[in-house]
């Protein structure tokens, strides 16, 4: 059955940044408010990483910085949200003289209908595993692989808000373009896809790894 899902969304929109940048804004907010929750960060207080799907994610879209929060999350960014005063990038400080704030309940889950989407910013599907097994597979393998790990990228959501899947989900995706991208100065291949799923998802969450700084965001197609 579907459930409810909570998620707010802040906007600065007189703020240009690169999609680049969007880890720069999961560093400085996570800084900001280190004392404030590990939602934040993904860190536990002793610097242990915090190995979950991220409730905050830091995105840059169309140019302009956003946070998503989901459940905890979005509560979390409510309370932060007039708090929200400055944004400092590589070492620039930028006043944040208009920002937009949205809070809403969200219907998610599996569905009867097929909902197509397409990923607004570079999927990164892969580590460095199975990176290597892709390189050796041929199109149709290949084709499967990350078919598979699209779902599995979908259960990692569903787990992360604690939504119990009682089904089969189901995915056609559809590659329209391979790039590779530096991440912590290594070379990654991610790609660019669109997907058709019966899962019913919400718009500017991420899928894939490195969500939470602006990786993998799905928007309706």
């Amino acid at each position: 059955m579907p459930i409810q899902l909570h998620q707010t969304v802040i906007r600065f929109p007189e703020i240009n940044l690169s999609p680049r940048d969007a880890h720069k804004l999961r560093g400085f907010f996570g800084n900001l408010f280190k004392e404030q929750s590990p939602l934040l960060h993904n860190h536990l207080e002793s610097g242990e990483l915090l190995y979950r799907y991220p409730m905050v994610q830091y995105k840059v879209l169309e140019h302009i910085p956003i946070l998503i929060g989901l459940n905890e999350g979005a509560d979390l960014l409510t309370q932060l949200f007039l708090q929200m005063r400055y944004l400092e990038i590589d070492g620039c400080s930028y006043p944040i003289l208009q920002k937009n704030i949205e809070s809403k309940q969200l219907t998610i889950g599996l569905s009867d209908d097929l909902h197509a989407y397409r990923f607004q910013t570079l999927w990164m599907a892969l580590n460095q595993k199975n990176y290597a097994d892709y390189r050796r597979e041929d199109e149709v393998q290949r084709a499967k692989h990350l078919k598979s790990l699209l779902i599995g990228n979908i259960l990692s959501f569903c787990k992360g808000i604690n939504y119990q899947v009682e089904g089969t989900i189901m995915a056609n995706l559809k590659v329209t373009n391979e790039k590779e991208t530096k991440f912590k100065n290594k070379t990654m291949m991610a790609f660019e896809a669109d997907f058709v799923t019966n899962m019913l998802l919400p718009d500017s969450i991420g899928l894939g790894k490195q969500t939470s700084r602006g990786f993998g965001t799905v928007v309706r197609a």
